[in-house]
């Protein structure tokens, strides 16, 4: 007999931007005791960030890395044989991520967590990948579509891509899957909220240090029809937990875009109504552009050259499989255009907010 005090569900990612608000939302639903796997240098902020969610047991903290082949749980592994449910989200998110780092932790780790998951019995995993698995495919990706040829903007993709392919063939092999692929996550729709600053982010804070009556950005010749497709996280999360639950997701995959998603040209013009400065947009080439990031970074500033290949990137993103799926939930992205605000305002609020690579 499983005891109410032992752990039943395990998750990874915490005390990350979305593992912590998915952990919420776990405990909300009565999914606990959930063991979270803590990588030794977040314990402090772990331990801080539980006891803000939760006064009692229901969140246990384990020191560990899901960089080790027994996730560095040591004899602690022996207490997990009530876990029937695996939630994986943590990752390195880095865009200019180095490969061995990202192949450590996104490849390797997860098939570490996997291992973990077959040799628990669980009855479901639950992984957290990323629509960006699709690198600069040429085209509409949908939930059908994984090795298509592509290739890469970074380490970053390649690596989330190699691991989304061990996923889908322990799911083929038996292990009950369900794949869920956000696009580009940022804060909060209502509040704004964000517990980094990365992605989109940098082109806010861009536009935010230079002066209200002229602030200039590049953009790429060509790249005017290309998408940024970002999602808030409460959509997001909202999602995972909704899906998560249900016995007819199992073995089946979801992107969580935005499937009317702005022009870059149009995410800018929300950005200048949303910040309320004068942004001109010069057309630079993509080479010249990224030399300047690099440069603005050296020098202090909010600029990253990784974050320019996603101006000119070929892809666009469908998810009818989601659509179907959360069409009598009330669950559905929200327009970028009617959140920004919210993110500029949480964005000037708490300037200090860090920019992590793991989640």
């Amino acid at each position: 007999m499983v005891l109410v005090s032992e752990p039943r569900v395990f998750l990874t990612g915490f005390p990350g931007f979305l593992g912590s608000a998915l952990l919420e939302r776990l405990l909300d639903r009565g999914d606990g005791p959930v063991a979270c796997l803590v990588q030794p240098r977040y314990y402090g902020r772990a331990e801080q960030r539980a006891a803000e969610i939760a006064d009692d047991a229901s969140i246990r903290l384990y020191e560990g890395d899901i960089t080790e082949p027994d996730l560095g749980l040591g004899d602690a592994v022996d207490d997990f044989g009530s876990v029937t449910e695996v939630y994986h989200l943590a990752a390195v998110y880095d865009l200019a991520v180095e490969a061995e780092f990202a192949e450590s932790v996104n490849v390797r780790g997860t098939e570490h967590v996997l291992d973990f998951a077959e040799s628990c019995g669980v009855d479901r995993f639950q992984y957290v990948s990323t629509c960006y698995v699709s690198g600069r495919y040429d085209g509409v990706f949908t939930e059908q579509h994984l090795a298509e040829g592509q290739a890469f903007n970074n380490h970053y993709e390649r690596t989330k891509f190699e691991a989304e392919r061990l996923v889908q063939q322990r799911m083929d092999e038996g292990l009950p899957t369900t794949i869920y692929r956000p696009a580009i996550v940022v804060g909060d729709s209502e509040t704004g909220e964000t517990g980094k600053y990365d992605g989109p982010y940098y082109i806010l804070r861009l536009v935010l240090a230079q002066p209200a009556a002229c602030s200039v950005l590049t953009t790429l010749p060509g790249s005017t029809d290309c998408e940024l497709n970002v999602v808030p996280r409460d959509f997001v999360v909202d999602a995972i937990a909704a899906l998560s639950r249900r016995d007819d997701t199992v073995d089946e995959v979801y992107q969580l875009c935005d499937p009317a998603p702005l022009s870059v040209p149009a995410l800018l013009d929300a950005v200048e109504a949303a910040t309320g400065h004068r942004v001109i947009s010069l057309p630079v080439p993509k080479s010249v552009t990224k030399r300047l990031m690099a440069t603005l970074a050296d020098r202090g500033w909010p600029a990253e050259p990784a974050t320019v290949d996603y101006l000119d990137h070929p892809t666009r993103y469908a998810c009818p499989n989601t659509r179907r799926a959360l069409a009598d939930t009330g669950i559905e992205c929200p327009p970028a255009a009617s959140y920004v605000d919210a993110l500029v305002d949480f964005l000037r609020e708490h300037p200090d907010v860090r920019s992590e690579a793991m989640s």
